[in-house]
């Protein structure tokens, strides 16, 4: 008998068959049909898949009682209730990785999207304009990358600016030893300082509630970029907009914002903004990565096994 599965996000078609073989797949994306799969199914629940953005409540934990593995499809795990879930002895995983040369493309399309203007000079172009009546754009190549947060998706974003010949800086909790080349700054504030552009790849969650805050953008100073591929919260977005409009920032580009999935009023009507509605990760690719990453971790820990990508 497979065990009982609760799926709390929307998964393709191919996923869900996918994670079929292995489990009985209670499918419930929406709060309306995870109300009713807790109460129709909560006593016989062995597992949950999730993600950091929708997580997991203390509340709702407590309606599985023989719930024992609780997973996000991706790295994030901001919401899940990861201290109630452990003192009940559940095991904790996540995607960690799968998705992480996804979200650096995506992080790079981003910085090349704003300093280049690729949406307005499109918007132009359409309109009939040419390139004598437009403005020269900055370039991005040998010019200063500030990563906040040298992760997966930050060593990659890393890598990748290589290719562009930058300066790469990055701040994290301690130094990196195997980012010897890397410059380490031990504030973000320095690190925005020093930076051309700031690329923020740090996890959610309380401890980096509005890291990026109106000290850190005034030091980014009115020639810098910001990109944010993490998560809404980690940026103000209030002190965004005001460094924005009041060009003390010359632009930003969001995959992520505070608010998901509605886009902030603040930043929409702005021309130095590009948004895109939280695709970073999102590529067949990335999913398929992903879904086959639980699986195995579901298959380890069934058989007794610790799982490969623990929280």
């Amino acid at each position: 008998m497979k065990p009982a599965l609760l799926v709390l996000i929307p998964l393709s078609d191919a996923s869900r068959a996918s994670i079929a073989a292995t489990f009985d797949v209670i499918y419930a994306p929406d709060p309306a049909r995870r109300e009713a799969a807790l109460a129709s199914h909560g006593a016989t629940i062995r597992a949950v898949l999730t993600n950091g953005t929708t997580g997991l409540a203390a509340a709702d934990i407590d309606r599985m009682p023989q719930l024992e593995l609780v997973s996000a499809l991706g790295a994030g795990y901001e919401n899940l209730a990861l201290d109630h879930a452990r003192s009940r002895g559940i095991v904790l995983a996540n995607g960690a990785g799968t998705n992480a040369d996804c979200v650096a493309d995506h992080a790079f399309a981003l910085l090349l999207a704003v300093v280049r203007d690729v949406p307005q000079l499109d918007r132009a172009t359409r309109e009939g304009a040419w390139r004598d009546h437009l403005p020269m754009l900055p370039g991005v190549s040998k010019r200063r990358l500030g990563i906040v947060g040298l992760g997966q998706i930050g060593a990659k974003l890393a890598r990748r600016a290589a290719g562009f010949d930058m300066e790469v800086g990055y701040h994290n909790r301690k130094p990196r030893t195997e980012a010897r080349s890397l410059r380490y700054f031990d504030g973000v504030v320095a690190l925005a300082q020093w930076s051309d552009f700031l690329v923020i790849a740090t996890p959610g969650g309380v401890a980096t509630r509005h890291l990026i805050d109106e000290q850190v953008l005034a030091a980014l100073g009115p020639q810098g970029y910001l990109v944010n591929v993490s998560r809404g919260s980690v940026v103000d977005t209030a002190a965004l907009a005001r460094a924005l409009a009041g060009q003390t920032l010359a632009g930003a580009a969001l995959d992520v914002y505070e608010g998901e999935p509605e886009a902030p009023q603040a930043l929409v009507g702005l021309r130095n903004v590009v948004l895109t509605p939280h695709v970073g990760g999102r590529s067949p690719e990335a999913i398929a990565a992903s879904v086959d990453n639980f699986l195995e971790n579901a298959r380890r820990h069934f058989a007794g096994e610790p799982v490969l990508t623990p929280i």
